[in-house]
């Protein structure tokens, strides 16, 4: 049994950004229009009417300022309302797979490692743009990496999973090292025209790589001291897609082929599980809440964030201790807890415990307990 480190991070961000201002002239100009074009059916009680939104509605109910996105321009337009990312041929790399080379290559970088030092490449993101051959055999080939690859989806604690998964292939000697990558393009899935959720996501890509403590000489390592994770069916945060689609006409185009949640129930819901679990986690490791100096938790909401610190610390967290970058990123699903964990963790001392923790539509909680090196 070997011990096991993140040894390198690394992020791919998009180059376009949308403020809340910018997004919401688009849907209110939507909603205008939408209104107009049903005044009469409005006025006879057939139709509802249509309510704009606001940047100062975005920024109270979610911590959200702005997004990056991969295409910007297709999602502003009011006639539009979603990204164009024209398909590309089978001979050019995916834009997954691109997303995940920029992020990769990155966390090789802070790892001292190259494509002959990786035995295994796991893409772990919520949503996947084909069935197969898997996005991660693409990454490998890409990146010319020799062993295996495999997709996997837990939505957004498909990090948290990932690393585990990788954890356990390492800890057992399957694999010397393993590149975990977390490519999100969560506009893709996101109704642009629904008021109450079409603020949440931006896109991005993350890359942990996951390797042998013995083999391990980047500055940038944790120990990984434990994993632990938790999964509750739920439908209050549901994605309708697939391939059966097309066997059932009467559903295509309907809204739950998109991005669907009650809000509320979840927040209500989700937050003292997630508490709960890494309350448990910290316990059965024989270590205090009190001895954790940061916890990059999962950037869906800032309000969610604020709640679960605060049932485990027993009072408000400070910036420090719980970082923020849902403001300028939004939710990106699984890659928010390690973008937050890649853009703050070079200030920690030496012995420094801290808790990665994503949680998401399942309902999926993942914690990872590590302590940096």
């Amino acid at each position: 049994m070997h011990n096991v480190v993140i040894s390198g991070t690394g992020l791919y961000t998009p180059a376009n950004s949308i403020s809340n201002e910018e997004l919401v002239q688009s849907f209110n100009t939507y909603v205008a229009q939408f209104n107009a074009d049903n005044a009469d059916a409005i006025a006879r009680g057939e139709v509802e009417a249509l309510t704009e939104s606001s940047a100062a509605f975005i920024e109270k109910a979610s911590g959200i300022k702005s997004r990056f996105v991969m295409d910007k321009e297709g999602i502003l337009d009011p006639q539009r309302m979603a990204p164009r990312l024209p398909e590309r041929s089978n001979d050019e790399w995916s834009v997954l797979c691109q997303m995940a080379i920029g992020a990769a290559e990155q966390a090789l970088q802070r790892a001292g490692k190259t494509a002959a030092d990786i035995d295994g490449v796991i893409v772990a993101c919520s949503n996947l743009q084909r069935a197969y051959p898997a996005i991660a055999i693409e990454v490998q080939e890409a990146l010319g990496i020799q062993g295996f690859g495999f997709d996997m989806n837990v939505a957004c604690s498909s990090a948290t999973f990932g690393i585990q998964t990788a954890a356990n292939s390492v800890q057992l000697g399957q694999a010397r090292a393993i590149l975990m990558v977390n490519p999100e393009v969560c506009t893709g899935h996101l109704n642009f025209r629904d008021r109450d959720s079409h603020f949440i996501f931006g896109d991005a890509a993350t890359a942990v790589i996951i390797e042998r403590a013995d083999l391990a000489t980047s500055k940038y390592q944790f120990d990984i001291v434990s994993t632990k994770l938790l999964t509750k069916f739920s439908n209050n945060i549901r994605n309708n897609f697939g391939f059966l689609n097309r066997a059932a006409e009467e559903g295509i185009g309907a809204k739950d082929k998109l991005f669907v949640q009650e809000g509320r129930k979840v927040f209500k819901e989700v937050c003292p599980l997630v508490a709960e679990l890494i309350g448990e986690h910290l316990q059965e490791n024989r270590l205090n809440v009190s001895d954790v100096k940061r916890f990059w938790l999962h950037q869906a909401n800032l309000s969610m964030n604020h709640l679960i610190v605060k049932k485990l610390l027993g009072r408000d967290a400070t910036e420090q201790e719980a970082p923020v970058i849902l403001d300028t990123y939004a939710n990106t699903s699984s890659a928010g807890s390690v973008i937050a964990f890649h853009k703050n963790q070079d200030d920690l001392a030496a012995g420094s415990l801290a808790v990665l923790s994503s949680f998401g539509a399942g309902y999926s909680i993942g914690s990872v307990l590590l302590r940096k090196r």
